[in-house]
């Protein structure tokens, strides 16, 4: 990550791991997918369920953010031992946070759906589901920490196979026990969840074999570990911001699913749908930016200024174009994206629009994701996490609940997102100026534009 030509390296990189967050996506896609076949209120049920699996992906993730940034710091300044450290304390803390996760799958996701809706079917289905997905939940966990470290040592081809080994799993397993094929039980809803599961644990298993029969610089040894405070500050001064970034995401579902159950369950419907899709968008931006961060973060590391900067460029460059495709798509085809799930026409009514209107703003968060990613690079996990409370709670919840109430119009909440995201892209803009200042300009090394 030091020496070859940071075009080459970024692409070589971000391939597989875009490839392996697609396939992240489709674990949750492919889910509604399969259940709206069961009715509209299971597709409810889930998209219900779906902010409290974004939070375990969030802590999850962003533990994997800190663990992968000071790893890769590390390495850049030689310190193995340290980086070794630096791993095994992290797949402690992520088994520490499957464990809290877990006592809320068997103990609180009833109430969970009670807050939300008083019918019968959508509370049972939901409960089903989401006691399953996160009493299960250290497989995901696990698996998560095993790929980060993986990638903070540019092993990311492995990384990505671990991704498509739970994901294939989950394709195939999904139908076949929601609608019981091949002499399994139909499952129903349970079915989706035991698919997600069981590919979760797949991909935690392969990992550890990978990681324990492959040579790393990095080494496991998580029975032995022991738990160093200083090691964890500093995976959690990245790492908290981080899953707090994305963690605003389950607050902002909550807050938006909130305002749009006093529309229609459909409503609900068609924004947990979009959640959905939109992420086969973002999962392979995110793969890429992940890339960069790890190519970044060596070099920061390194004091190698010129590296570190012409990569960031060519993140921003990649995030663009990727964005301008979803962007092109989400335009042109938000019937046909809709239609995947089956949609009624009232769920046409209303997905049609806010599809469009939503992602008219994606070239604005691309600017926002490469510019989170460098924060994160750099050490500064702080101001990341400010341009997503921006984002999606600061801005975005008070505008969607403030359009509603002036216009008493589903289709003004929509207009929330470009207004969030328009606010966040000069809160990045100026951000980025004052880290590059305060940090980069003073590393060795000119900058070669």
């Amino acid at each position: 990550m030091g020496v070859m030509p940071e075009g080459r390296l970024l692409f070589s990189m971000s391939v597989p791991l875009c490839i392996s967050m697609l396939m992240q996506a489709l674990y949750n896609l492919v889910d509604s997918v399969f259940v709206s076949r069961l009715g509209e209120d299971a597709l409810t049920a889930v998209s219900l369920a779906y902010p409290v699996q974004m939070l375990m992906i969030a802590v999850a993730v962003g533990t994997g953010v800190g663990m992968n940034s000071l790893i890769s710091r590390r390495l850049g300044e030689r310190r193995r031992e340290e980086a070794t450290l630096a791993a095994n304390n992290g797949l402690l803390l992520l088994l520490l946070s499957a464990l809290a996760f877990a006592l809320f799958g068997l103990f609180c996701t009833e109430p969970f759906f009670a807050l939300f809706t008083d019918k019968p079917a959508i509370r049972e289905m939901g409960t089903t589901y989401l006691s399953v997905c996160c009493t299960l939940c250290f497989g995901v966990f696990l698996q998560v920490g095993c790929e980060r470290i993986m990638q903070a040592q540019g092993q990311n081809v492995a990384a990505m196979a671990m991704q498509l080994v739970g994901a294939l799993f989950n394709i195939i397993f999904d139908p076949i026990l929601i609608f019981g094929l091949l002499g399994f039980p139909a499952m129903g809803i349970a079915g989706a969840a035991w698919a997600t599961v069981g590919g979760q644990l797949l991909g935690m298993v392969c990992c550890f074999v990978v990681l324990l029969v492959r040579k790393f610089e990095v080494t496991l040894c998580l029975p032995k570990c022991r738990p160093v405070g200083r090691v964890i500050r500093d995976i959690y001064q990245v790492g908290i911001p981080s899953a707090i970034m994305q963690a605003i995401g389950t607050v902002m579902n909550l807050a938006m699913n909130a305002l749009l159950i006093a529309y229609s369950s459909t409503a609900v419907a068609v924004f947990g749908v979009y959640f959905k899709i939109q992420s086969v968008v973002f999962m392979p931006v995110f793969g890429m930016t992940n890339a960069a961060m790890s190519i970044m973060a060596y070099n920061y590391g390194a004091r190698c200024r010129s590296r570190l900067m012409r990569t960031w460029k060519l993140m921003l460059l990649a995030a663009l174009a990727m964005m301008l495709a979803g962007t092109i798509v989400f335009q042109l085809l938000p019937d046909r994206i809709l239609l995947l799930f089956e949609a009624s026409e009232d769920m046409l009514g209303i997905g049609v629009p806010a599809l469009r209107v939503i992602s008219s703003c994606f070239l604005f968060a691309a600017v926002g994701i490469s510019a989170s990613t460098f924060f994160q690079a750099v050490g500064q996990g702080v101001y990341s996490m400010l341009l997503s409370l921006i984002r999606q709670l600061v801005v975005l919840v008070p505008a969607a609940y403030a359009f509603s109430a002036l216009f008493h119009s589903l289709d003004a909440v929509w207009l929330s997102f470009p207004v969030a995201e328009g606010v966040a892209l000069a809160t990045s803009l100026f951000l980025f100026r004052s880290v590059y200042n305060r940090l980069i300009r003073p590393l060795d090394g000119p900058v070669r534009e």
